[in-house]
């Protein structure tokens, strides 16, 4: 009956959409874990190719397989996810995480308060103590920091020996040098150096300026100033639903020496 149901959903959809974009492959998701058909109806994935299930995206999709590959123990270590959206895999983690804490910065309040679900924690200046972690989570959020120097060093103070902080970013330089695109003005606003850019904030309307593009050299920044070694995953696998543009996941980890 189900596979009748997902076939006479697909035509439909055929039958619908004619003259435009529509692509579907049948896989299992790492978020929702079950087999499931991925569909978009545009040809931009890395936001339109979703689960049929839980409406999960390629990069969330790709940070879960990661983490089941490098932490499968992760349903019991301590997590700190910085800045959740409400997506698919921060879900997950949350449900199925015993020692899962989130964070969100609110400029004004009080550092380390607890503010609904979520204590108040800038990247840059983090209130945990030393070796606090053994996973910290970010999902796109190290292009809207103004000091990254500053918050992949706080990353690495929180982290236990043997952590590591999991990642995506959109690497848009690739190959090429990463660039600064904003810094902080007055009353903490950007002052973009190239042509302004805001992606979505889960606490604010107004949204988050980009203040980075990165590039592959990504790696060895953070080595620079954390002393974090770093390995970039990207991943090209349509049976799990992990196509689109910047997949890749970024693997920072705590060395037992340091």
């Amino acid at each position: 009956m189900k596979k009748l149901y997902n076939a006479i959903k697909r035509a439909t959809l055929n039958a619908l959409l004619p003259g435009r974009f529509y692509f579907s492959h049948k896989g299992y998701c790492p978020c929702c874990n079950r087999e499931v058909f991925f569909q978009s109806t545009n040809s931009w994935l890395r936001d339109f190719f979703l689960c049929s299930n839980c409406f999960s995206l390629p990069r969330e999709r790709a940070l879960m397989l990661v983490i089941d590959k490098y932490y499968p123990e992760w349903r019991n270590l301590d997590i700190h996810e910085s800045s959740p959206s409400g997506g698919k895999a921060s879900l997950k983690l949350r449900k199925n995480a015993k020692k899962y804490m989130a964070s969100q910065y609110y400029p004004g309040e009080r550092s380390g308060a607890q503010i609904t679900y979520y204590q108040n924690q800038d990247l840059e200046n983090q209130t945990f103590k030393d070796e606090s972690f053994d996973l910290v989570i970010t999902q796109d959020v190290m292009e809207h920091v103004f000091n990254p120097a500053k918050a992949f060093s706080e990353i690495a103070r929180t982290l236990k020996k043997g952590g590591a902080h999991v990642f995506t970013v959109p690497l848009v330089n690739k190959h090429r040098a990463s660039e600064v695109w904003a810094v902080k003005g007055e009353n903490n606003q950007p002052v973009f150096l190239k042509t302004p850019e805001w992606h979505g904030n889960p606490i604010n309307a107004k949204g988050s300026p980009v203040t980075m593009h990165w590039g592959y050299d990504i790696a060895g920044f953070i080595k620079e100033n954390s002393g974090l070694e770093t390995i970039i995953e990207y991943i090209d696998n349509l049976d799990y639903g992990i196509r689109a543009e910047f997949n890749e996941v970024v693997i920072s980890r705590k060395q037992c020496s340091m």
